[in-house]
């Protein structure tokens, strides 16, 4: 059986334009520079308001439910009405979310804030992968890569400035952030001009067709085994994002900011892995890069909970590493099995990446807050098991 679905309209020029797709992946490192500093800042926003663990899981569920709830939507749409000024108007809303963090001074203001937050990377990230494809060249594992290495340095260097800017001088210093997102809206003002260029000289749009090799039952079940893959991936990655400067602190005594450290090694590790995995799958196939990316951290994730502190760093980058390798592989492979739905199945990875994440995030800070924060590591060190699915993904032929 084939489906036949409208393609974005391709650009005329097929060579890759890199500064295209660096000034995406800038500003992709900007906006989740801008995303990390939340998380960053639980440590001092604990303290001054009394949150709990599951306070604390809540801020993260607002924020990444409403990154993740808009971005198949803002996906879908844009696949047939392009809006490339969206991408900085995104950034508008990431801008008032800082803003309103460096004064909100009660919980429900601290969730406003996390939600504008959140609002803006949902706009943010489908369109932007979206020009990134374009200016792909056709090297679409890396491209992909390119910009989602933006995202996990931003992620990566949140928790740094946050341990040498925020954390000592106190929550007003978030507004000093401002000045990214200003920046960012300059970028992406130059990347959505391109943009808006390459879909007027576009010519008439090619019908796409999926592989009659792949049925509709199989690609369904195709899409339910992705589903769990990232879910396994964006649990922990979660986990680790919200609860790793606490278990450091808990165990090893450490203080908050070389705690923010730490993070930054593991963050840093994952940004690193990020950019080799989509290259990588260009030369070796997208299911090599899925199944090694998922399953190989699964040693260090069951042994972390148990050991000393320098092992224990060495395998968080380890971990970061391998497990983010997978994203960019996963994205380009789902819009393979679905040609045509370039802008939906970015949104669909992305927003389902972070709300599956918020969502665990949630409920390990209920466990943590019944348990404790060493009990959690040691149950999510099995999810790496779920990349014995990847036996079950079809071939695309990449």
């Amino acid at each position: 059986m084939t489906s036949t679905a409208t393609a974005t309209p391709q650009p005329v020029r097929q060579a890759t334009s890199l500064w295209v797709l660096f000034a995406v992946s800038f500003s992709h490192l900007l906006n989740d520079l801008m995303q990390a500093l939340l998380p960053a800042v639980y440590p001092l926003l604990r303290e001054l308001y009394a949150l709990d663990f599951t306070q604390i899981g809540l801020i993260t569920l607002v924020n990444q439910l409403t990154a993740s709830f808009f971005q198949p939507l803002v996906g879908l749409y844009t696949d047939k009405y392009p809006k490339p000024f969206s991408l900085p108007i995104a950034m508008c809303s990431t801008l008032a979310g800082l803003l309103l963090l460096s004064v909100a001074d009660s919980f429900p203001m601290l969730l406003v804030a996390a939600a504008l937050i959140g609002l803006g990377s949902s706009i943010f990230h489908p369109e932007a992968s979206r020009v990134s494809r374009m200016a792909s060249g056709g090297r679409l594992g890396f491209a992909q890569s390119l910009f989602q290495v933006g995202g996990n340095v931003g992620t990566a260097i949140g928790p740094l400035l946050a341990a040498f800017i925020i954390l000592p001088r106190g929550q007003g210093p978030v507004a000093w952030f401002a000045g990214v997102a200003i920046l960012a809206i300059a970028v992406l003002l130059a990347v959505s001009t391109w943009y808006a260029g390459q879909n007027a000289n576009a010519g008439p749009a090619p019908v796409l067709r999926r592989s009659a090799a792949i049925s509709r039952q199989r690609l369904v079940g195709a899409f339910a085994v992705i589903a769990v893959l990232i879910m396994s991936k964006n649990v922990y990655m979660a986990t680790m994002t919200s609860f790793y400067a606490f278990f450091l602190i808990e165990r090893f005594s450490l203080d908050a900011s070389t705690a923010q450290l730490y993070l930054f090694v593991f963050l840093g590790a994952a940004a690193a892995g990020t950019f080799i995995g989509g290259p990588i799958g260009d030369r070796v196939g997208r299911k090599m890069v899925i199944w090694v990316s998922i399953l190989g951290p699964l040693p260090f994730t069951l042994a972390l909970p148990y050991v000393g502190l320098e092992t224990a760093i060495v395998f968080t980058a380890l971990i970061g590493f391998i497990l983010a390798s997978a994203f960019s592989a996963i994205v380009v492979y789902a819009q393979e099995l679905l040609p045509g739905r370039v802008g939906m199945i970015a949104g669909l990875m992305f927003g389902f990446a972070f709300g599956i994440g918020a969502l665990g995030a949630s409920l390990m800070g209920v466990v943590a807050d019944r348990t404790s924060i060493e009990f959690v590591f040691r149950l999510c060190a099995f999810l790496p098991l779920a990349g014995l699915l990847t036996a079950l993904l079809p071939d695309t032929g990449d």
